[in-house]
């Protein structure tokens, strides 16, 4: 089943007005993780956004229902020599982790309030993110501990390209995953 939310794009420019909403969201739905995971908590979630929102290219799609926000997605290209794939714990050919600023988009966060989580919010939110990209693929990470997230994914078309763990502090590991986006992938309806 699919809600009828209305989804609405955003971009760096209105990073600043959307904070605090993006903060509030998060911290509602990682409210049980945050008592226990320091990397869950809403002033390391709150740094990793002024991060995000600071990169060139970076846009946003949030979800309502009426005028509430019922969840978001976000990203931005990876720029060339980017330390996205730093953490890279499997052997991949070079070639794969070569960034150019166009070569990839990078899907940072994608969250779907409790209300309207099994209902496709999370499908629409991804694929109206995407479908506006025009990178030849994109790149996000599953933490290995929510196997139901990575096969989720994986039945939107996503590959494991192998385990992550990024320079941070507290950080699990992952799984990098890539998407290959159709050319021209703006309007595809993915």
């Amino acid at each position: 089943m699919t809600t009828p939310i209305a989804i609405r794009h955003y971009t760096a420019t209105h990073a600043p007005a959307l904070r605090p909403l993006l903060l509030d969201v998060h911290t509602e739905v990682y409210a049980d993780a945050a008592r226990t995971d320091p990397f869950a908590s809403p002033d390391r979630f709150a740094e990793g956004l002024d991060h995000w929102t600071a990169r060139p290219g970076w846009t946003c799609t949030i979800g309502y229902d009426g005028d509430q926000p019922v969840g978001y997605a976000y990203g931005a290209p990876l720029p060339p020599r980017s330390r996205w794939w730093s953490g890279l714990l499997t052997d991949v050919p070079g070639d794969v982790t070569t960034e150019t600023g166009t070569r990839t988009y990078a899907l940072s966060e994608l969250m779907v309030r409790e209300p309207w989580r099994k209902t496709g919010t999370a499908r629409q939110l991804h694929n109206t993110l995407l479908d506006a990209r025009n990178e030849e693929r994109a790149a996000l990470l599953v933490d290995q501990n929510h196997p139901k997230v990575h096969a989720l994914y994986q039945s939107w078309g996503w590959t494991t390209l192998g385990d992550l763990r990024p320079n941070l502090s507290d950080a699990p590991v992952f799984h990098a995953m890539l998407l290959v986006l159709p050319p021209g992938a703006e309007g595809t309806g993915r």
